[in-house]
């Protein structure tokens, strides 16, 4: 659908794989499952398909990169809480050098794969940083040196915010929003002139359809 729409991308979320299957997100799924969903998917449009691996399901960078260029997909979103130790947060520097192995092992394999590198510090705010924004900033700019081609700063919300996330770096900076709300930060007009280049949809999109189901579900009541 998104395909026939006109989109030249897809990005297939983990968040709204594992509630169509009957798992939920954090790493509760098992990889290889998910990446059969992946390659099916990759399978049935002719546009590139990237795949959602969380903080890489406890694989080291060369394994995951492998794998995912199996299933056809030819690039990958990696966050910086691992969940399969507790949520740990990854320091910069640990999510950094992640990232450049992995980018390391795509151009090794000779795709043109693209890493979007996100960073959760603004969604834990305050209760784990000082200065949750200056966080961001700071994570994005390793992560971008590190190799990745698009930066994504969960929770970005504000003009403020975006503004200097955009300002940041010279990749493009992925905001995620609702699909008829947009963001916090503007509409998609309003997000281009602050300078956003990629948005996401996350698992909001079926949240907003599973609502609007259930209302005209209970029509027919």
């Amino acid at each position: 659908m998104a395909a026939d729409a006109g989109f030249a991308g897809l990005t297939v979320g983990s968040h709204p794989v594992a509630d169509a299957i009957g798992s939920s997100d954090g790493e509760n799924m098992d990889f290889g499952e998910y990446l059969d969903i992946v390659k099916r998917i990759v399978n049935s449009v002719d546009i590139p398909v990237s795949a959602d691996v969380e903080s890489g399901y406890g694989l080291d960078p060369k394994e995951l990169i492998e794998r995912i260029i199996e299933s056809g997909a030819v690039g990958a979103n990696i966050e910086d809480v691992v969940h399969r130790e507790g949520d740990r947060v990854r320091d910069r520097q640990e999510q950094a050098d992640y990232i450049a192995a992995a980018r390391q092992a795509a151009d090794g394999a000779g795709v043109d794969f693209v890493i979007n590198g996100r960073t959760d510090a603004i969604r834990l705010g305050t209760d784990v940083y000082d200065d949750p924004l200056a966080e961001a900033v700071e994570r994005i700019k390793l992560i971008e040196q590190a190799g990745a081609r698009s930066v994504y700063p969960v929770r970005a919300s504000t003009v403020e915010q975006v503004s200097a996330l955009v300002e940041a770096v010279s990749v493009p900076v992925n905001i995620g929003v609702h699909p008829v709300d947009g963001n916090g930060a503007g509409d998609l007009a309003g997000l281009k002139r602050l300078g956003v280049r990629r948005i996401s949809f996350g698992p909001r999109w079926q949240s907003w359809l599973t609502d609007v189901s259930a209302k005209q579900l209970e029509a027919w009541l």
